[in-house]
């Protein structure tokens, strides 16, 4: 049922994801741990890869004691080889792949006139590349699985704005490509059943942002700019993610989804 069109006679069935597979890339932490505990929730076999080890494997743990399924992959998506031999790994282990959320992501926040390459390449290199690599190898396998799939990229509200708060060039520059990207490979994919959509948040109470979080008054100034009136939790992002994730949104392909408060309404 989560891979067809929505029924029309119990649609909440649209949002299940009942033994389907999916991979979470920057899945121990932040917006994507909570995206995988979620898919983990609603009945996925979640494979949870990040760039260190031990964090992927907490999370997994964390997930089975909550009575979900999940294993963890170490893995730098920046390295176009073994992120086709991890993501072969998974869908051999797994005899199928249905579902990918690319949540790894980088910021390096200086002014555009500080920024060296050894500070731009590295967001390039995550923010986009490796996500092109594992949209790319998750691509073959639901291709070669006949089934087609989803895939969900985490952009950011800052790839359909200018910002403006505070400098973060690389940044948005490399979510406005993830914005595109999607919408690229919507279209190319669409003849193999496989739909790519993104969602765009707003400033995410995680890590991620941390050193903006000990700013009370940048806080507060997103705050008032937001009309609903707060930052968000990365529970928030997770409705948008099943919903794209599952049949719930079967005619929905190269889409974003702003996640933002009414930021971007304004």
């Amino acid at each position: 049922m989560a891979s067809g069109a929505a029924g029309s006679r119990d649609p909440l069935r649209a949002f299940g994801l009942d033994g389907e597979v999916a991979i979470v890339t920057g899945g121990g932490a932040g917006i994507g741990l909570a995206i995988a505990e979620a898919m983990a929730a609603v009945g996925a076999r979640v494979a949870i890869v990040d760039r260190k080890a031990d964090t992927a494997v907490q999370a997994a743990e964390a997930i089975g004691r909550r009575g979900g399924v999940a294993a963890a992959y170490a893995l730098d998506i920046t390295d176009a080889a073994a992120t086709a031999r991890t993501f072969a790994t998974i869908a051999e282990r797994q005899k199928r792949l249905d579902i990918l959320v690319n949540s790894a992501g980088l910021a390096i926040r200086k002014p555009a006139v500080d920024l060296t390459p050894a500070d731009w390449q590295p967001v390039v290199d995550v923010n986009l590349t490796g996500l092109f690599f594992a949209s790319r190898e998750a691509a073959k396998h639901m291709i070669a699985g006949g089934r087609g799939g989803r895939i969900v990229n985490i952009a950011s509200m800052m790839g359909l704005s200018g910002g403006g708060l505070y400098p973060n060039a690389s940044y948005q520059a490399t979510k406005g490509a993830v914005v595109n990207l999607t919408r690229a490979l919507a279209i190319e994919w669409a003849k193999e059943k496989v739909r790519v959509n993104a969602i765009a948040p707003t400033y995410v109470r995680t890590g991620f942002i941390g050193p903006l979080l000990k700013d009370p008054a940048l806080v507060a100034k997103i705050e008032a700019m937001t009309p609903l009136g707060r930052l968000a939790d990365p529970a928030d992002i997770v409705g948008a993610a099943l919903y794209l994730a599952s049949a719930a949104s079967a005619m929905v392909t190269g889409h974003t989804l702003a996640v933002d408060g009414g930021f971007l309404a304004q």
